[in-house]
């Protein structure tokens, strides 16, 4: 699931970000979790916008990430914040970073982590709770495969050279249909199209999802256009119709594919250049939304912060039980203030902060609420 990180490395210093890359970290479950996103430069905070996932494969980060499965020109124009989390460090290495599936001992509960994360930004940006997405490529993909499992949050999900693990379809109960996408390659070496002890086929991987989502029919198949006579591979596209659930799911077999992103800048074995993955899945997420999502911002009822914008005091009235860790960070993701409260209503002495829109959490170990203020 390696990326060629000698060639991202030289991509990435040889192109230096905007201004609207945003890097911030926070502790989750004792570990500091990092992450950066991607805020196009229409945003202006008046609407809400939809929120991408962009995961990291096996060993690679969410810098080599954002370059190879690039999404920022399409976010540019049909606006929305493309996030891309690191993972965590596996254990006995020095730097490898990946997601915790299975594949690993690890007690890494990504999923919260991820769904955490989600709150964050949502904290400071005007985030579209019901079309938030997650894709990722091979381990990533895997990943966007466990949230698909086990979280409520997403209205789609994509995965590029990504399965499931055996452990993952046993453990597998989605709360509710979700479309899925899977781009893989037929001559993928390390997550083979075909399976491998622990790990599922595609053709499984896809009827697990089509019997998840009520998916009656066989997928149509059409073949993608050779734009592309030299690259080496050519591509299926199979569209499953809409069943009892009214949920459809694509696949795209990349014939003689290797382990890699179609359309990407750069080729680290045969890559698909007849169509652009990061395209084709934008197109796919932004016919989705979440009706049914697990809005985390209906829980700002449950706390009222006030006067809002403030000046010297922040008042804060809440329903949260026991020890509460209060954290306000700045837009950019930077620690402002951390505190400890014991009482449903306190007040913070604000005067010492710069003017500019703040997050504020609180957290008292089994609940978090994630609400905004301005300091004027």
């Amino acid at each position: 699931m390696r990326l060629l990180t000698t060639f991202l490395f030289f991509l990435v210093n040889s192109i230096s970000f905007s201004q609207t890359t945003v890097n911030g970290s926070f502790v989750h479950n004792g570990l500091t979790r990092t992450y950066s996103f991607y805020v196009p430069a229409i945003y202006d905070g008046t609407q809400a916008y939809p929120l991408v996932l962009n995961l990291h494969g096996y060993t690679s980060n969410g810098t080599e990430q954002s370059f190879y499965g690039n999404f920022k020109p399409i976010a540019d124009t049909a606006g929305f914040i493309v996030v891309h989390p690191e993972g965590t460090i596996q254990s006995g290495t020095a730097s490898t970073q990946f997601w915790n599936v299975g594949f690993f001992p690890s007690n890494v509960d990504d999923v919260a982590f991820l769904e955490s994360l989600i709150d964050t930004i949502s904290a400071s940006y005007n985030i579209d709770a019901t079309r938030i997405y997650s894709t990722g490529m091979s381990n990533g993909g895997f990943m966007s495969y466990k949230l698909a499992c086990e979280s409520n949050r997403f209205a789609a999900i994509a995965s590029v050279t990504g399965s499931m693990t055996s452990q993952m379809q046993n453990n597998c109960s989605p709360i509710k249909p979700i479309p899925v996408m899977e781009i893989h390659g037929t001559d993928d070496p390390t997550v083979p199209y075909n399976g491998q002890t622990g790990m599922l086929s595609i053709d499984n991987v896809l009827s697990i999802w089509a019997g998840y989502n009520g998916c009656t029919s066989a997928p149509t198949m059409t073949m993608v256009p050779n734009i592309n006579t030299t690259d080496g591979a050519t591509a299926e596209h199979y569209v499953y119709a809409p069943g009892t659930n009214n949920v459809t799911m694509e696949h795209y077999k990349i014939i003689n594919g290797a382990h890699t992103w179609p359309g990407a800048a750069i080729t680290i074995g045969v890559t698909c250049m007849d169509f652009s993955a990061s395209k084709e899945i934008w197109r796919f997420f932004s016919q989705y939304s979440n009706a049914e999502a697990s809005v985390k911002n209906n829980e700002m009822a449950k706390i009222q912060v006030y006067p809002n914008p403030a000046n010297d005091l922040l008042k804060i009235n809440h329903g949260m039980t026991g020890d509460l860790n209060v954290t306000i960070i700045d837009a950019a993701g930077k620690l402002i203030l951390q505190t400890t409260e014991q009482t449903q209503s306190f007040e913070l002495d604000i005067n010492k902060i710069q003017q500019g829109m703040y997050s504020i959490k609180l957290e008292n170990g089994s609940q978090i609420i994630n609400t905004r203020f301005s300091k004027f």
